[in-house]
């Protein structure tokens, strides 16, 4: 590649630790893709490593997001913040794990959502569980210029077996920069109950930084998903037993209403 590009990889290290009932922590490396959506095109052109909607080393596939339809994720995502009634207009980053070699799964996908200004409109939270299901949080952000982004909802969808959906989720975001930081908190009436975050260094979207986070990370995604069961299994014999699992939300999407200081919901934004 020549021109450096706005999309980017995120090298780093994901943490997890559960308090309640039972302590449990793990901590592994990966590396994630920061992909400027406008950008996909030309970056499936410029690498030779990288493919957009077909097999490659490293590769994004609309169809492992929104809707699962295979249509152009940025058409879905704007018509979530058309729903909304939130006004952005500008460019849309994703912070994900690509595919490789053909695999991919995606605990969490963050999306980045920008006015034509270039301020922060709002930041839309992409889950998926093991079970095939997948579910989404959109969330407007307050002051678009900030550094730091701190938002919060109601837990609305199953993720893992051993915790019910109760609950409140808790966001910090490090906006994507030279580094990136995310840090999640999910809490119930009694105080937290889990802590998840991501740290990492920024590398330019090109085909040696894609081929050294290859050597370094080989078959990540398969080792996600195995990694998760492996987990499961750990807390199973620590004595965590499954919570029932319900159906998922009506709609795929849960907007969070903009709130004031106070907590006062207001119009959209």
């Amino acid at each position: 590649m020549n021109r450096e590009t706005r999309s980017r990889l995120y090298e780093g290290r994901v943490y997890h630790k559960r308090l309640r009932p039972r302590a449990h922590e793990l901590s592994y490396r990966v590396f994630y893709m920061l992909i400027d959506l406008d950008e996909l095109p030309e970056l499936e052109r410029r690498s030779r490593f990288f493919g957009y909607n077909r097999f490659a080393p490293v590769s994004f596939h609309d169809r492992d997001h929104g809707d699962g339809s295979g249509r152009p994720v940025r058409q879905w995502v704007e018509a979530q913040l058309t729903r909304a009634g939130i006004e952005a207009g500008g460019r849309i980053a994703v912070l994900s794990f690509p595919r490789i070699l053909g695999y991919a799964f995606n605990p969490l996908s963050v999306y980045f959502c920008h006015r034509a200004d270039g301020s922060l409109a709002a930041v839309l939270y992409e889950v998926n569980n093991t079970f095939g299901d997948r579910h989404s949080y959109l969330i407007p952000v307050a002051d678009g210029e900030a550094e730091t982004v701190s938002q919060e909802c109601d837990k609305a969808f199953y993720v893992s077996p051993f915790m019910e959906v109760a609950g409140r989720y808790h966001f910090k975001l490090v906006r994507p920069g030279a580094r990136f930081a995310m840090t999640i908190r999910e809490s119930d009436g009694d105080g937290a109950l889990l802590t998840a975050s991501f740290a990492g260094e920024a590398a330019p979207f090109s085909d040696g930084a894609l081929f050294r986070a290859l050597l370094r990370h080989p078959l990540m995604t398969l080792k996600v998903i195995a990694g998760i069961h492996v987990e499961a299994f750990k807390l199973w014999r620590k004595g965590l037993r499954l919570s029932e699992r319900p159906a998922a939300p009506a709609s795929p999407v849960t907007i969070v209403p903009f709130r004031d200081k106070t907590g006062a919901a207001l119009p959209p934004v």
